[in-house]
């Protein structure tokens, strides 16, 4: 159907590139290149007036650049994607890019598959967003008005995702912390909470330790306000994200009751688009109680024989849990290519497609890790920070998916 297209604008001073992407495109039966332009300016004008899905932008042009006037479209128009070309690969620029709020960056010339893909993704996205904003016009109109918090914008209907690996050492504090800077932007703030009470990372992860904890907001969730808890959480400045970070020492995880710990993710989840949780492999009540009000549980596997067996053991006790398999979002973590068991045979033999894998890069992640910097922050062009990206659009599309079904009317025989 054609309302069901992506409609792309292409943004490029050159006529020859804007001329080359637009006969390429033209062979995508889904795709509708609706108007090029020539400069950041118009650029500006034009996704105002043809309201696209997707704007291929170049970053160097003549009057406004191409992060500027990313920076305006989505201030104008939150639903449209930008996916940004440029002939530097530059860490910084691709990092000023995702800040701006571009969905991707890719190095000129761009392969054709390379580009197809991008703009594929990003029109999945847009046209989600587009369905998501008219559902909140609807509840705003059927209420007469909107939720507000005091100090916050109102969020319909945040997602909580939990981080989750049975077998130790599968990397999961990595993939919860540059996940949930991946999600985060102005329009979907994040919350990043740390649920292995006894001996949780994430404050380390970001070199937040010593600061505001669970302690300070589970004990007395009943009687906070919005606007209090948001003072408690810890802001990380370089990536935006607020942080929940486990208590300081061990003996302190018992002051917190697994009902007081999901009233919290409640609570933040009316606050926040994305509240993402990180796990220990242990089920505590904790753990179990967040699996209760989760939204999605992205289940982490490596290629090691005890994380996939783990894993398949995992999938049993979801059925058992009455769990729906549909939330679960399988990962692996940690692809070696030079290893033969493949994603897609542990797909086949777990009947539970790996919906993203993260590839190998010890040096960038030990390195992060020790630093105190999120490889998201400043490793974007690496293949590990490639497979995050595709994780949070695997995450995206799983949520998107979940909601169009709890949506559908109920057809009774």
């Amino acid at each position: 159907m054609a309302a069901d297209k992506i409609r792309v604008l292409i943004v490029d001073d050159i006529a020859e590139t804007r001329e080359n992407v637009r006969k390429l495109l033209q062979f995508e039966s889904d795709v509708d290149v609706v108007g090029t332009a020539r400069s950041g300016k118009e650029g500006i004008q034009l996704s105002g007036d043809l309201d696209p899905d997707v704007v291929l932008m170049d970053i160097n042009m003549p009057d406004i650049d191409g992060i500027t006037a990313t920076e305006e479209i989505r201030r104008k128009s939150p639903h449209v994607q930008v996916v940004i070309l440029s002939v530097q690969g530059d860490q910084n620029y691709m990092r000023r890019a995702m800040l701006a709020g571009a969905r991707d960056f890719l190095t000129k010339p761009p392969m054709g598959d390379e580009l197809i893909s991008a703009i594929k993704r990003a029109g999945d996205m847009a046209h989600a967003e587009r369905e998501k904003g008219a559902k909140q016009k609807v509840v705003s109109s059927a209420s007469g008005s909107s939720v507000m918090m005091p100090g916050l914008s109102p969020v319909a209907n945040g997602k909580i995702i939990t981080v989750y690996s049975p077998k130790g050492g599968a990397g999961c504090t990595t993939l919860a912390v540059n996940l949930a800077i991946a999600l985060n932007n102005e329009d979907t703030r994040a919350v990043l909470v740390d649920a292995n009470l006894q001996f949780g990372d994430v404050s380390v992860f970001l070199n937040e330790q010593g600061k505001n904890t669970i302690l300070e907001l589970a004990p007395r969730i009943n009687d906070l306000e919005p606007d209090v808890v948001e003072e408690i959480l810890v802001k990380h400045e370089a990536s935006g994200i607020r942080v929940l970070g486990a208590p300081q020492r061990p003996e302190m995880a018992e002051k917190v009751s697994s009902d007081n710990f999901s009233k919290v993710l409640q609570m933040l989840q009316r606050m926040y688009s994305y509240v993402i949780v990180d796990t220990s492999p242990i089920l505590t009540d904790v753990i179990l109680s967040t699996f209760d009000v989760t939204d999605i549980i992205l289940l982490v596997t490596t290629q090691e024989i005890p994380a996939i067996k783990n894993a398949r053991l995992f999938l049993d006790l979801v059925h058992t849990m009455g769990i729906n398999k549909d939330r679960i979002v399988f990962a692996m973590n940690r692809h070696d290519k030079r290893i033969g068991i493949t994603p897609e045979r542990i797909s086949e033999n777990l009947k539970h497609e790996i919906a993203a894998t993260i590839p190998l890069d010890e040096k960038v992640a030990i390195t992060a890790v020790n630093r105190g910097i999120p490889f998201m922050l400043d490793n974007k062009s690496q293949p590990i920070a490639r497979g995050i990206f595709s994780l949070a659009e695997a995450v995206r599309a799983r949520l998107s998916v979940l909601e169009t079904v709890e949506d559908a009317p109920v057809v009774k025989r």
